[in-house]
């Protein structure tokens, strides 16, 4: 199970509006939902050291950091979603639809900085590789990682990893799609939990942020097909259009009749995600991106973006609907526009009492909105009717 702290830290900040239904009657007085500050950033480049500077300053103004790592282990769920030697654009992938490099050293050395006792990168890949290879043809500088005084260490969480067992998790409000999960080792023997994003779309989810880069907590070894299989390159299908379902004596979907449309299911277990394993902290690579989708698979082309921006937030509803607006979207668009070809699942979170993504009821420190608003511009080809 998730440790006890990070799970009592979790519901305190959902406080008792995670009992409220998601259609409740029309006299029900509105929940209120947590808020915390978010903040803005400007960084042109992915020089290590003035990210970390960036990313120091960012910390102090949203509430700091040494309060909440230090002495503690720190999961870091990483995007590198795709292949890493899938190019784009005349650009590699960690300079488009993944996670750069630069950001992870800086993210390694803010950590180290402020007292972490372990650092574990994480990602669920979807191929066969040793993972420690895979991430250096990303072109992660191992060597400068495991310099730093904390212990880093690196787990491909698809399958069991290190781990002896796959651990289940409770979604805390009964869940969206599923009431539990199992999950690797690594989300729940870790203090401190942090989604290092990037900015861009999604094809099926509109945006893919703090939130969505969570999505790939659960393990495809269990989630890409029916029966269990470790070795397993699969896409989570089943959480897309519920073809499939997972093995027996795994948790089963809550309603094996609600819809099979992906832009129902991704943004629910989206939000189930966090619910298994609560974010402490956002960080989001806004500096170099891509508009259109999530990665160069998308039919419809992508194109290059760069907004030149670090966000970072303690709550990830919070994160993300600021990170949403400065993409120049309104993140609280209903179901099937701005950048939401179907459910949106920041106003899902939302209605769970996870946190606020009212941009007018969320403090933005450093550089506001307006100052930094980089239009994206993208439109989903389609829309749920």
């Amino acid at each position: 199970m998730v440790p006890e702290r990070s799970r009592r830290e979790f519901l305190n900040l959902a406080g008792a509006s995670l009992l409220v239904p998601l259609v409740g009657s029309k006299a029900r007085a509105e929940p209120a939902r947590p808020t915390a500050p978010v903040g803005i950033a400007r960084c042109k480049g992915y020089d290590p050291a003035a990210l970390l500077l960036e990313l120091e300053g960012l910390m102090d103004k949203i509430g700091g950091l040494r309060p909440l790592v230090e002495g503690k282990t720190v999961a870091v769920k990483v995007n590198l979603v795709g292949n890493v030697r899938e190019d784009t654009l005349g650009k590699p992938a960690n300079r488009t639809y993944q996670v750069n490099p630069a950001m992870v050293l800086a993210t390694a050395a803010l950590l180290e900085r402020a007292g972490a006792r372990r650092i574990r990168f994480l990602e669920s890949t979807h191929q066969t590789q040793d993972f420690e290879p895979y991430l250096h043809a990303a072109g992660w500088d191992l060597d400068a990682l495991r310099a730093t005084k904390t212990p880093v260490e690196f787990e491909d969480t698809r399958n069991l990893g290190r781990g002896k067992k796959y651990h289940e998790v409770k979604v805390p409000w009964g869940g969206s799609l599923f009431p539990a999960y199992h999950v690797n080792h690594s989300y729940v023997d870790c203090d401190v939990y942090v989604s290092l994003a990037k900015l861009k779309n999604h094809a099926t989810a509109g945006v893919t942020l703090g939130m969505k880069n969570n999505f790939g907590v659960t393990p495809i070894a269990l989630y890409g097909q029916h029966e269990a299989k470790e070795d397993s390159t699969s896409s989570r299908a089943m959480f897309h259009d519920g073809r499939d379902r997972p093995a027996d004596g795994l948790p089963q979907e809550l309603a094996p009749d609600s819809p099979r449309r992906p832009t129902y299911r991704v943004p629910r277990h989206a939000v189930d995600a966090v619910g298994i394993r609560p974010i402490d902290l956002v960080l989001i690579d806004g500096i170099e991106s891509v508009s259109g989708g999530e990665g160069p698979w998308v039919p419809g082309g992508l194109k290059v973006q760069e907004p030149g921006v670090l966000i970072a937030g303690r709550n990830p509803v919070c994160t993300d609907a600021v990170a949403t607006a400065v993409m120049g979207y309104d993140p609280m668009s209903a179901p099937g526009t701005g950048p939401f070809p179907g459910d949106n699942h920041l106003a899902i979170a939302a209605g769970l009492g996870l946190g606020t993504h009212d941009p007018g009821k969320i403090e933005v420190v450093g550089l506001p909105v307006r100052e930094v608003l980089h239009p994206y511009g993208w439109q989903p080809r389609e829309r749920d009717a």
